[in-house]
Order: C-alpha cells, then sequence, then structure tokens
C-alpha cells in the first residue's frame, strides 16, 4: 500500500457521499491519504466543505464561487464568504475559474466572477485553485494579469500551455484522465511537467480512473493515477506520491 497521499481536490460534500460520508471518511487514512482539500463551488457548500475539515484532522478547505455556480451569486454572498477565510483550515480560493462548455452561465459575468477572486486570493496571500474547461485562452489570459499562485486543476492543456503555466509560477493538477483509453495530452503533461510543479488530485466524486471509470471516486483511487504517471517519468509510485504531497504542502502553506 502506498501512503501520504494528498489529494488536492475533492468534494466531499457532494450527496453521491451522504450515504456513507462519515465511513468513507473515516477510513481513507488507513488507505495511505494523508491529507484532502476540500473545494467548495458556492456559499452552501463552501460553508459545509469548512465543517467537514474541521471534522477530520487530515481535511482542508478551498472556498469560493465556481463558474457554473457563480451567476446568482450576489454581494452579500461574497461578503458573508469573507470571513472564513480567516480560518486556518481554510487554504485556497476555490474552485474558482471559467467553464465555457456547459454555457450555463454568460461569459463576462464567469470573467467579473474569477477576476474578482483572483483580486481576493492576491489580498488574502492564499493560492487559487482554477477550473480551466474549453476557456483556456481567458484563464491565461486573467492569470497573467493578476499572477496568483496556484494550481490549474483537472489540467486538460497542451504541454506548451502548461509550460506557460508553470512560467507564471502554477502548478499542474492531474487526475484520473491520465489513466483514459485515449489520454494523449494528459499523458505528455504527466511526462514533460517539472517534478516540483505536480500536484494529485481526484476531483471526486467524478473523474474515477480506470479501472474504475463511470464508478464513483474517491481520494484511495489516486493510486491509480500515480501508478500511470510514475511509469511515463521512469521513478517510483512512492516517490512520486512524496513528491506531490511536497508540492501540495508548498503550495498551501501546510506543515
Amino acid at each position: 500500500m502506498y501512503r501520504g497521499i494528498f489529494d488536492t481536490h475533492a468534494h466531499y460534500d457532494d450527496a453521491r457521499f451522504d450515504e456513507d460520508r462519515d465511513a468513507l471518511l473515516c477510513s481513507l487514512p488507513q488507505k495511505g491519504v494523508a491529507r484532502v482539500i476540500n473545494c467548495g463551488v458556492d456559499l452552501a457548500s463552501s460553508k459545509t466543505t469548512l465543517s467537514l475539515a474541521h471534522k477530520y484532522d487530515y481535511v482542508y478547505a478551498a472556498i469560493g464561487f465556481h463558474p457554473e455556480d457563480c451567476g446568482d451569486a450576489t454581494d452579500a454572498d461574497f461578503e458573508a464568504l469573507l470571513p472564513l477565510y480567516g480560518d486556518p483550515k481554510v487554504v485556497a480560493v476555490g474552485e474558482i475559474g471559467l467553464d465555457y462548455y456547459w454555457d450555463t452561465v454568460p461569459k463576462e459575468t464567469q470573467k467579473a466572477v474569477f477576476e474578482r477572486q483572483l483580486i481576493l486570493a492576491n489580498e488574502l496571500h492564499k493560492p487559487v485553485i482554477v477550473h480551466d474547461r474549453e476557456a483556456h485562452a481567458d484563464t491565461l489570459a486573467l492569470l497573467k494579469k493578476h499572477r496568483p499562485q496556484g494550481v490549474l486543476h483537472c489540467f486538460s492543456g497542451s504541454v506548451e500551455s502548461m509550460e506557460e503555466a508553470v512560467k507564471l509560477g502554477l502548478y499542474i493538477g492531474l487526475g484520473g484522465a491520465v489513466t483514459f483509453k485515449n489520454a494523449k495530452k494528459p499523458l505528455a503533461v504527466a511526462a514533460a511537467a517539472p517534478a516540483d510543479r505536480l500536484l494529485l488530485e481526484t476531483d471526486c466524486p467524478y473523474m474515477a480512473p480506470v479501472p474504475f471509470r463511470g464508478k464513483r471516486n474517491d481520494s484511495s483511487l489516486i493510486a491509480f493515477v500515480a501508478e500511470t504517471i510514475a511509469a511515463v517519468r521512469g521513478v517510483e509510485v512512492q516517490q512520486l506520491i512524496d513528491q506531490c504531497r511536497e508540492n501540495a504542502n508548498r503550495l498551501f502553506g501546510i506543515d
């Protein structure tokens, strides 16, 4: 069994965990999971995320407004979230960013909310957890403008766009997609990314790796992601897990 796994992106507040959330979260440390960052997507889930972080020592929180959930976010919602950033278990502003795939929120609204949260993150000296789906150019433009610390989660771009992100000081989050049958770009990025810029993640309950694709994901399944990445990089799996944990601790300011 591998040890010291740091899952930098999870959604354990999701309804798919309602039946066994406590049992699952209590079991993960025995499965080699050392740390998890749970990500909020709106005001309500950010509060729930923080509650989970207080219930489980190894869970940390990221709070913010996801691009698919930001359309109805009011100034009052932003004001309500602000004091929560002072909690020591809150280690990032996230999950924030742009999503042009679903087209549920107007692009201009998404960009305005994303920029507002990038400015806030810099003011708070906290890293960002960035969602970018079919919005590479606009995402990169705003990241270049504001230069936050942070990670591009579930990275889906090319090696060239990864290199641009790394030049900005950003980290690259990789998960189940690297194990998928036609995963040419994620595998190329996994092979080429600097060792000190890689993070492991699940995005659970979504993006379960092969051989569990289509099923509910959880942090223990990062082992399959780590094995795939380690193979293309020619390193030992535990060495990769250890390196990615060190990277995450550095980015999120966790001892």
